[in-house]
């Protein structure tokens, strides 16, 4: 096992190393872990005490298909039902789209949460796309658990169009979710010319 892997803690094992590697690269599984505090020094519940504020606004990246989920949005809209601002709508022609890849981007690039709002189980446009995409966010969890994250910070959920209620909640449980796990260990802090110029 890399070195870097075992300073932070990270138990990936051969065959894990490999799947890991083969989405991120093991050049990027190297960056992600340099972010994280050695497992040895701080609990999780430590972690969230030192990390979580009131002033904390969690960051969160939607991925919804253009049928259901993105109607469902427009629908809370329509009907004015109040969902937070920090939700980032990324539409996908289907959640069978969505890639492994694109929700561990999500977390590099420094999202707090990430979920996927598709239609309703046996009822996707695409036949069978929102199963695909859920056997994807399962094993998006399962790395995400690998590398040291909680796998809580994804989630995936079902709709159908007129569930706009419904959408509004789920983005409101989501946020509250991810403010009590507090940012995302990933997120890059502000370099030092940044913390200047502020």
């Amino acid at each position: 096992m890399p070195a870097f892997m075992q300073l932070h803690g990270v138990d990936l094992g051969a065959c894990r190393e490999r799947v890991v590697g083969r989405y991120l690269g093991l050049h990027r599984v190297r960056k992600l872990c340099d972010g994280l505090p050695a497992k040895s020094t701080l609990t999780p519940a430590q972690g969230r005490q030192m990390t979580t504020s009131e002033d904390f606004s969690p960051e969160i990246t939607v991925f919804s298909c253009i049928y259901c989920a993105y109607m469902a949005a427009d629908t809370a809209g329509a009907l004015r039902h109040e969902y937070p601002a920090n939700i980032k709508i990324i539409r996908l022609p289907c959640t069978g789209k969505t890639d492994i890849q694109y929700l561990l981007n999500a977390f590099e690039e420094g999202a707090d949460g990430v979920y996927i709002v598709a239609c309703s189980m046996g009822n996707c446009h695409h036949e069978r796309g929102n199963e695909r995409g859920f056997a994807r966010v399962q094993r998006a969890k399962q790395l995400l658990e690998d590398i040291g994250i909680e796998s809580e910070r994804l989630e995936m959920y079902f709709v159908s169009g007129g569930m706009g209620a419904t959408f509004a909640e789920i983005a409101l449980d989501m946020t509250y979710r991810i403010h009590e796990l507090g940012p995302n260990p990933l997120k890059k802090q502000p370099s030092l010319s940044q913390q200047v110029r502020a």
